[in-house]
């Protein structure tokens, strides 16, 4: 194959790469965008026309628009924080080799090979208030006199989804630190020893520092996936009872699926655009990301 065939496959690969971005990706964006600004309902087509900003006032002036922002506060940040921590620990655990530890890592790993909408079925059973193993586990145990409604219950309700997505998450931090730390150089273990560096020095004055950038690139990319991520909440609770465990990806999709209301479900979407871009840039100005790992 000559130079210019391969300049022309490569340029023919790159087109097609750009019309299937173009189709199912830029053309859907702004599509989005349009909408958002626009009264699109559904059952009501003959009406579609502009109204400017008025789906993004009247979300900001909707209690259940407010309820679902706060609580993807809430449902992102403990989410995150208890899957790296607990994930990071599996990770420290099964560095070291011993005795049965691809079955340990098989079972750690295998609930990210289930779909989001599945768990949150399973924990919908484990949590029912009636056949549940959680309430049986606890009336067992004597911490409980009566059964807990944990998704009937408004105060139990979102505790009880993000425990679900905690343990969903943990298998991914689980699997990416712990390829991280198997690429930590042993001589600096070395080093650190001949120091007289305990465990804990040596865990955060070179384990840490050494896979930061990792540390960096999947909590920010995790919390990205848990904020627009609607699938255990839709399995567990579908975003009940009374909208209290809705966030905001799920309020979106109940916009369409029950309202038919395109436009505001698309200035939801638009919001949650720009919340994630500030985010993420405050983010990654906060941990110096480009400075991250160096000694």
């Amino acid at each position: 194959m000559g130079l210019r065939n391969q300049r022309m496959f490569i340029w023919l690969s790159l087109l097609l790469t750009m019309v299937l971005l173009a189709v199912f990706t830029f053309y859907p964006f702004l599509q989005g965008v349009v909408m958002a600004f626009q009264n699109y309902v559904l059952y009501d087509l003959t009406n579609v026309r502009f109204i400017g900003f008025r789906n993004f006032t009247d979300a900001f002036q909707d209690a259940k628009f407010i309820r679902a922002l706060s609580n993807s506060a809430y449902w992102v940040f403990f989410s995150l924080v208890f899957q790296f921590l607990i994930g990071l620990t599996l990770a420290l655990v099964l560095r070291k080799p011993f005795r049965g530890r691809g079955v340990y890592q098989g079972f750690i790993f295998y609930s990210w090979a289930l779909s989001g909408f599945l768990i949150g079925l399973i924990w919908k059973w484990m949590f029912n208030s009636q056949i549940g193993v959680i309430n049986d586990l606890l009336l067992r145990l004597g911490l409980i006199e009566t059964r807990i409604g944990f998704l009937s219950d408004p105060n139990w309700a979102m505790v009880s989804v993000i425990v679900a997505n905690v343990w969903y998450g943990i298998a991914f931090f689980a699997i990416m630190l712990l390829a991280a730390l198997q690429s930590v150089p042993h001589d600096l273990y070395e080093a650190a020893d001949m120091d007289g560096a305990g465990a804990a020095r040596k865990l955060f004055s070179v384990t840490l520092p050494y896979i930061m950038p990792t540390i960096i690139a999947t909590t920010l990319l995790r919390a990205i996936w848990i904020f627009n991520d609607p699938t255990i909440i839709y399995g567990l609770t579908n975003g009940g009872p009374a909208g209290t465990t809705h966030i905001l990806s799920s309020l979106m999709l109940e916009k369409i699926i029950y309202g038919g209301d395109y436009g505001a479900a698309s200035a939801i979407g638009v919001i949650m655009i720009g919340i994630l871009l500030l985010y993420t840039l405050f983010y990654l100005f906060v941990t110096k990301s480009e400075k991250a790992g160096d000694f």
